[in-house]
Formats: structure tokens, C-alpha cells, sequence
């Protein structure tokens, strides 16, 4: 990138964004651009420059005065990124410089949401997020007027003009985002879960641009997952707004998988045919294990010992469920009002579970600081090492799906069984929305999800490195040579690991620098599962919860029952009669 006085601190949030996408990167001075040396693969040696508005018009200035000549550009540089910075006369004079015309005048907001439209004629770059809509707060920023013609493409705009556009400048490709600044991924998460929406310029086009130039060597993930979750559903031909068999045709019919977040107090409550509907499709449907008594926020105890025995209870229940129906269930936790605590995680991850979901990020005793970073990971892995996957709701926009998937993230979609009112219209409208997104999404369940969930690229030829999240993971190798995968795992206790394994016994492994690390080589066409097994708890013990606690856990599961199959699509079909 650029070093320019005054854009330091964008400098540095540069910098952060490239490290978190395994780009190396440094600082140079304008004068060095063109002394730059690249050797090999011409694409992959060129540099990408990123830069100012302000510290971009010096260097077409200095070349303006300069014998440089323009075959320079394609010879040294690969593309630049722009973005506005702080001085809106230095934009306006940068956009009039590269596209030869004296006459634009940039047009400023006046603080109110924009509505944003992608592009949808350039999904090499766009990719999911083609054609994605937008509505956004843009304060106090100045737009360019549209101009898609020539060697100008608008790549996202507005009815203020565009936002972001690529400028062909003397064979050069110039990339310029009107945002003043780019977004501090180290930056304290404060609510719930991050909101594309609300960092929209600041984090959309410099995501577009990385995945776009550095496509061949940033992390990328293997595959695009997804999974419909809906909470709480009992085992029963109908529950609320659910018929278990029609919705299995329509799955089938639309393309969509779902899993059944299941408290496992009703592991004697389901019936047969369902159990077997299960069974039969075990593409379509799935089971998580929801909490366990699901009583308000029950993982959000404080006490390890306490959480240690429900987490324990709760796999119990799951395995005389499975004994009783036969159907498997994945050993994910889904957790109950999107409540947990810190020590909830590592109760999981010394229960045998390979991973938990949530719409929260943040525990209630907030002992980790998580921050956007986070957010964007894979992953959660703030607590104890153990991965917390996110998932959202509809109501939360398909662009934030898709920003999510543009990250690498699983694409996890949550539910509950109202939304399936009025025949099925709001989920099947969703469905297509995501299946509509320019990729190929993989619908699994949500144990199939986390396995398959992970970040790599390619070191050398014929070495891929790994970042695993999981407690379990399958590598493949799809090509047609031998490949060797370096994988490593982020671990803040090494000693509480019992081991490490594969299909066919343990495997070595090392620990370095917060991780753990395996090395494996594999055949074309082979695949392995490595999977990690963590020491329980030696105070596991067994309490014993009273007879008033089972009474109220009992009248408050039938209670919400009652909710959801009579109360809830009464008041349906009470509104729609009105």
C-alpha cells in the first residue's frame, strides 16, 4: 500500500484486512511504485496497491511530470484500490484525472439511507454478491455520477450515482470506493452479530476487491454450505405451522436442507413414522441437540460443573433418543434464546460436542472481547478454543448472507415454526432468494456443515495449508496429484486434548505458537476424516435437580407446546379472516 501523511490509521486497517485474508503485505513510498520488481507468475507477482484518493492523484501527478511512459502501468502494477479518504476535493479532482473529464461534479448525501444496487453484469468479481440490493445509511459522503460506458464500469451505485467503480486508466485497472475510510476489523463487536448494513462502504468494496485480485492465493473456503434451522420442533406429524411430510417435499422440490434444533427433554416424545420420515431422508432432514431442558437461558450458567452435567444430560438424552427411534442426531449445540456463558463453551468442548450455533456472538459474562474479526472468521474461536458458528434470521437481509458467504462463512439460516404460515410462502420466498445468489450452495446438515468448514490456500504447488475450526473436518483431495495439507487448529490448552485421530487409529501431532498442527498426504480421489477428542471433565458428577425445578421444566415444555400447535396459527388464521 501506499504511505501517505495523514492516512495512517487507514494504512493500518489495510493492513489488518490483508493479514486476515493471508495476504502479505508493506508500506511503500509513492516514488517506489514503479521500481517494483515481480518475477514468476506474472498475474500472481504483480503488486496490488491500495491507497488514498489524496496519495493516487500525487503519483498521476508526478507522472504527468515524469518520461514514464503509460506501458509502465501494465508492466509493473497489477490493479490499485482507491478509496476517498477525507479530502472530497481531491476525489472529484482524481475522478475528473481518470476519466478525462473536467466537467463531473461529485453529489453529496444528506445523511438519509441509500438504497444500493451490485452490479449484475460482473460476477467474476461480484460473485454471491451479484445483484444483491442494499439499504443503507451513507452520511457525508460524496457520490460519482453514474457512467458505465467505455472504460468505466459502475460496480455498485445508487440514485445518487455510483459507489464503487472499476476505471481502465492507461491499461491499468483502478478500482475507487467513495468510502473515507476502510473498516477496523479489529474493532470491539458490539451487538449481537455484525451487520453488513451497517459498515456497507467501508467494508463491501475492499472485500470485493481482495477476493477479486488475490483469488488464487488468500484463504478461501473449500465449499459453500448451507442449512435451514428450526427451533424446538417436537417429533410429531404436525407442530404449529409444520407438516413434517409436506415440508420434506417441498424441500425436495426447492432445494433445501433443515435441521431440527431438538430439546433433548422430549427424547420420548417422538413418533414413530416421524422418527422414520427422518430416517429415510437423512439429506433433507437432521437433528441438533437444542439445550436440553431449554429453560430461560440455562447455558448461560456460570458455574462449569453445573453446565458440565447438562451438557452431559443433554447427550445422554440424545443417545436414548437414537437407541429409541434409531435416528442419529449431530453432536452440534443450538442454544436456547441464543443465551450462553463462557463457560458453557468449554463445557461443550470436554462433552464430546463438535461445535455449537448461535445468533449470539457474545457470552453474558462477556469474558472474551470479540471483535469483528471474529464476526468474519469462520468461526467464533474466542472461547476456549471451541468454534461457535453463527447462523441469522431471514429479517437480518439476504445481503448479509451473502456478505457472509463472500467471507467464506457457512450460510446457516434459523427459523422457528410460525414462519412457515400461510402455506409456506416466507420460507420457500427465502429459499429461492438464497439458491437465486451467484454460487453453489451445498445444502447439508448442520454436522455435515462444521466438518465441511474451513479455510485453505495453496502455499505451493501441490501443499495446501488448512485452518480447521471444528472438532472434526474432512479433507478431500479433488485433484488428479499427490497433495500434502499442513492443517492447524487454534488451541489454548494443548494438554486437554486426549487425541488426535483418523479413520484408522491415531495420527502425530505438534503444538506451535497457539496451535496445533497435522500434517497428512493424500492420493487423488482420497479423503480423510481427522477428528479431535478432548479429556471430560474428572468432576463431572451427577446433580440432582429437585422436584419443583422438573415440575416447572415439565408445565413449561407442554405450555409452549400448546403455544406453538394451537394459540400461535389461531391467531393466524384469526388475521387473515379479519
Amino acid at each position: 500500500m501506499l504511505g501517505v501523511a495523514g492516512a495512517a490509521s487507514q494504512n493500518h486497517n489495510l493492513g489488518k484486512l490483508l493479514s486476515f485474508f493471508g495476504i502479505s503485505w508493506r508500506t511503500i513510498a509513492s516514488e517506489e511504485l514503479f521500481d517494483l520488481d515481480h518475477e514468476g507468475d506474472e498475474d500472481l507477482s504483480k503488486p496490488r496497491v491500495f491507497c488514498s484518493a489524496d496519495a493516487f492523484l500525487r503519483v498521476l501527478q508526478e507522472l504527468e511530470r515524469t518520461s514514464i511512459a503509460s506501458t509502465a502501468w501494465e508492466k509493473s502494477v497489477h490493479s490499485v484500490f482507491v478509496y476517498a479518504g477525507d479530502n472530497a476535493d481531491s476525489l472529484q479532482r482524481l475522478v475528473r484525472l481518470l476519466v478525462q473529464d473536467e466537467g463531473i461534479v461529485l453529489q453529496k448525501t444528506n445523511g438519509s439511507a441509500v438504497d444500493f444496487v451490485l452490479s449484475d453484469r460482473w460476477d467474476h468479481f461480484c460473485g454471491v454478491m451479484s445483484g444483491i440490493r442494499a439499504t443503507v445509511s451513507a452520511q457525508d459522503v460524496s457520490f460519482i455520477p453514474c457512467m458505465s460506458k467505455g472504460d468505466v464500469f459502475d460496480i455498485f451505485s445508487s440514485d445518487f450515482g455510483s459507489a464503487f467503480l472499476k476505471i481502465n486508466y492507461q491499461g491499468l485497472d483502478v478500482f475507487l470506493s467513495i468510502s473515507k475510510e476502510i473498516i477496523d476489523i479489529n474493532a470491539n463487536l458490539t451487538s449481537r452479530c455484525f451487520d453488513v448494513r451497517e459498515h456497507f462502504l467501508s467494508a463491501v468494496p475492499i472485500v470485493l476487491y481482495i477476493k477479486w485480485a488475490f483469488a488464487r492465493t488468500c484463504w478461501q473456503p473449500l465449499e459453500v454450505n448451507a442449512c435451514l434451522v428450526i427451533d424446538d420442533p417436537v417429533l410429531k406429524p404436525k407442530y404449529g405451522c409444520i407438516d413434517f411430510e409436506k415440508f420434506l417435499g417441498l424441500m425436495v422440490q426447492h432445494n433445501f436442507s433443515t435441521s431440527i434444533a431438538f430439546i433433548p427433554w422430549n427424547w420420548q416424545r417422538s413418533q414413530p413414522a416421524v422418527a422414520g420420515l427422518f430416517r429415510k431422508n437423512p439429506d433433507r432432514y437432521s437433528l441438533s441437540i437444542h439445550g436440553c431442558d431449554h429453560t430461560a437461558a440455562e447455558f448461560g450458567d456460570r458455574d462449569r460443573n453445573r453446565i458440565a452435567c447438562k451438557a452431559s444430560l443433554a447427550v445422554e438424552r440424545m443417545r436414548r433418543h437414537e437407541s429409541k427411534t434409531g435416528l442419529g442426531h449431530d453432536r452440534v449445540m443450538v442454544f436456547p434464546q441464543g443465551v450462553f456463558s463462557a463457560a458453557a463453551m468449554t463445557a461443550l468442548k470436554h462433552a464430546g460436542f463438535v461445535a455449537a450455533v448461535n445468533t449470539e456472538m457474545i457470552s453474558v459474562d462477556r469474558d472474551a472481547s470479540i471483535k469483528i474479526s471474529d464476526a468474519w472468521d469462520v468461526a467464533v474461536t474466542g472461547y476456549a478454543g471451541f468454534p461457535l458458528f453463527t447462523r441469522r434470521y431471514p429479517s437480518q437481509g439476504i445481503e448479509n448472507f451473502a456478505f457472509d458467504i463472500l467471507l467464506g462463512k457457512p450460510c446457516i439460516a434459523v427459523i422457528h415454526h410460525d414462519y412457515c404460515r400461510d402455506r409456506y410462502a416466507h420460507v420457500l420466498k427465502f429459499v429461492e432468494q438464497l439458491n437465486r445468489l451467484k454460487c453453489r450452495l451445498s445444502w447439508r446438515s448442520l454436522g455435515e456443515i462444521v466438518k465441511h468448514s474451513y479455510r485453505q490456500r495453496e502455499l505451493s504447488p501441490g501443499v495446501i495449508e488448512i485452518e480447521m475450526y471444528a472438532s472434526e473436518i474432512l479433507i478431500r483431495n479433488d485433484s488428479d496429484r499427490v497433495k500434502r495439507f499442513s492443517i492447524r487448529r487454534r488451541e489454548t490448552d494443548s494438554s486437554s486434548i486426549d487425541r488426535i485421530r483418523d479413520e484408522s487409529g491415531s495420527i502425530p501431532w505438534n503444538v506451535f505458537d497457539g496451535h496445533i498442527s497435522v500434517e497428512l498426504e493424500l492420493r487423488p480421489g482420497q479423503r480423510k476424516t481427522i477428528s479431535l477428542a478432548f479429556r471430560q471433565f474428572s468432576e463431572n458428577g451427577r446433580f440432582h435437580w429437585n422436584i419443583p425445578y422438573r415440575f416447572k421444566t415439565m408445565i413449561r415444555r407442554y405450555a409452549s407446546e400448546a403455544r406453538d400447535n394451537y394459540v400461535t396459527p389461531a391467531r393466524f388464521r384469526f388475521s387473515r379472516s379479519r
